[in-house]
């Protein structure tokens, strides 16, 4: 019987990076492939965090299929990053799949195949049935997987929600399906723990409109609300309203209404006629209007507090605006959106803000994984998407519900459950990760270097000294010229500019004298003693950069 090993590159003890894979015999199967935002401070100018891919790289001929479940960054948003490096066939559902295209071609990477499956289908993949089962879940089309192996099925539910009142095809989920999955056995469940310390079930507070209802009965001008634009279960409750109040809506952001339009089109819902005002229409003397300012992670904050500040071409605020901030707070998020908060005060506009112990986000909470548990009735449980108390708190769930605990697995990001025969036979291996560090389009090094050079940079200042030599004879012809910033105020300390400048001299007419020349060593060298002698004087470590021009003299 084949062996299954089952491990996360990303997704565990943390919010975001989701990653998973599961390994039968030969075969891999990739399960998501998503960022997550910077959390803390010292991370200075990182944009988002992706997994390390080393594995999937060097295994890249035994990748059978890529499955991403829905369209959030955080499960599909690193995927042109490891397209780039592994090419694979992509699955998923007909909206993520357009997302998915939309994203790789602003990549650059057009010659990706995205396979387009339904939400409730069955087929197979080098031999291996898959099955997948819609989710109701805050944006349309996503869907769960079943990986039927030899032993037993995997399942991976994506992050969910149960909610018997969904009327929406594109939103719903088939219980019956599920519990189907369940009778033929299923080895391993893998479930989300984001919500695994809320009691209850999550449905019916995961809606907004019994809270932002008031705000469209109270309001005297324009209503202003921020958004996730990913969020589409929430931004269909804010349009429904819309058009019960007899206000027009006004999509600020392009994105947003491109998903829309894709989602209109495929038939999973459609706009009122007559209720949007389009971009190019709209202007700040409008009344009766909804404006929807979304973004993903923490552009929709950023996005708002430029409003705020008065610094958007489009949108001003005026005293009889109402700002609903409808986006919850998300890690990595959290300073952006208190700055943009703080700021709309300052602008005497009415602030309605959504209370998260009473409007939840669309994550399952502890009734729904029970419910999962009941209807998998799973040999193994493996909590996944969340920091390590949600882990815990999740698998508490299942040992509650009798499950022993060599029966629950609670992993790091690289640490590998083999299964032989049905059982659990080791969590033993580990694969070695890094964060992978995106600023810009790039990937920073994952040793760290650049990140501490720019703490140095933003505590201590910078330190530039550069000197001219002769090419032939490697004779001091120039400089040395020294410039400081934010490390000392240079009238007031020439004398520690001109020592600086007489150290990198020293240095090229000690190595000089002494026949050890050599560019690079010598820059090292002066870098050192100037650093040694910086901080004698003025207790700082800036950052030192050494220049030794040489260049050719006629002579």
């Amino acid at each position: 019987m084949d062996q299954v090993r089952l491990f996360a590159l990303g997704g565990l003890d943390e919010d975001g990076k989701n990653m998973y894979v599961v390994e039968v015999g030969e075969s891999i199967f990739v399960i998501e492939a998503g960022l997550k935002y910077p959390e803390s401070t010292d991370q200075l100018g990182i944009e988002r965090i992706i997994p390390d891919f080393k594995y999937l790289i060097e295994n890249q001929h035994r990748i059978q299929a890529i499955f991403i479940s829905h369209g959030h960054d955080d499960v599909m948003a690193a995927l042109p990053n490891l397209l780039r490096h592994v090419k694979a066939p992509v699955y998923s559902t007909p909206l993520t799949a357009m997302l998915i295209e939309e994203m790789l071609k602003k990549e650059g990477l057009r010659e990706i195949r995205v396979h387009r499956v339904k939400r409730n289908s069955s087929f197979k993949i080098a031999g291996i049935p898959i099955r997948t089962f819609g989710m109701t879940q805050s944006i349309a089309d996503g869907f769960g997987l079943s990986i039927e192996t030899p032993q037993g099925a995997i399942v991976y539910t994506s992050e969910y929600i149960v909610d018997y009142d969904i009327h929406n095809d594109a939103f719903s989920c088939d219980i019956t399906a599920l519990a189907e999955i369940g009778k033929r056995g299923v080895l391993a469940l893998m479930t989300e723990s984001v919500g695994a310390d809320r009691e209850g079930h999550s449905a019916p507070h995961h809606r907004i409109t019994e809270f932002v209802e008031p705000a469209f009965e109270d309001a005297e001008g324009r209503i202003i609300i921020t958004t996730y634009h990913q969020n589409l279960y929430r931004i269909i409750e804010i349009i429904e309203l819309a058009n019960k109040y007899n206000r027009k809506v006004i999509f600020y952001d392009d994105d947003l209404r491109a998903i829309l339009k894709a989602v209109e089109k495929m038939g999973y819902y459609r706009m009122p006629i007559g209720l949007e005002i389009p971009k190019s229409k709209f202007t700040n003397e409008l009344k009766d209007v909804v404006v929807i300012v979304s973004g993903s992670g923490d552009h929709v904050f950023r996005r708002m507090h430029k409003v705020a500040l008065g610094e958007d071409a489009m949108l001003r605020l005026n005293g009889q605006d109402t700002v609903v901030i409808a986006s919850p707070v998300v890690p990595g998020t959290e300073r952006e959106a208190t700055n943009m908060e703080n700021e709309l005060y300052k602008e005497n506009v009415r602030v309605v803000t959504l209370d998260r112990r009473k409007v939840y986000s669309m994550h399952a909470s502890i009734e729904d994984l029970k419910m999962m548990l009941y209807l998998f009735k799973p040999t193994y449980y493996m909590p996944i998407k969340g920091e390590y108390r949600q882990l815990v708190s999740n698998a508490n769930i299942a040992l509650n519900m009798g499950y022993h605990a060599d029966k629950i697995l609670v992993l790091d990001n690289g640490q590998i459950a083999k299964f032989v025969d049905g059982v659990l036979k080791s969590t033993a291996d580990q694969l070695t990760l890094e964060d992978v560090l995106i600023d810009g389009n790039e990937n920073l090094d994952v040793s760290g270097m650049v990140l501490r050079d720019r703490e140095i940079l933003s505590t201590d200042g910078a330190i530039i000294v550069g000197i001219v030599v002769n090419h032939k004879t490697k004779e001091v012809i120039g400089g040395p010229d020294v410039q400081s910033r934010g490390v000392i105020y240079l009238k007031d300390a020439d004398h520690i500019v001109k020592e600086i400048g007489n150290i990198i001299e020293r240095t090229v007419e000690d190595a000089v004298k002494e026949k050890r020349y050599e560019n690079m060593a010598v820059r090292m060298e002066a870098k050192d003693r100037i650093v040694k002698y910086v901080l004698k004087e003025t207790g700082k470590r800036p950052m030192i950069l050494p220049a030794i021009v040489e260049i050719n003299v006629t002579e």
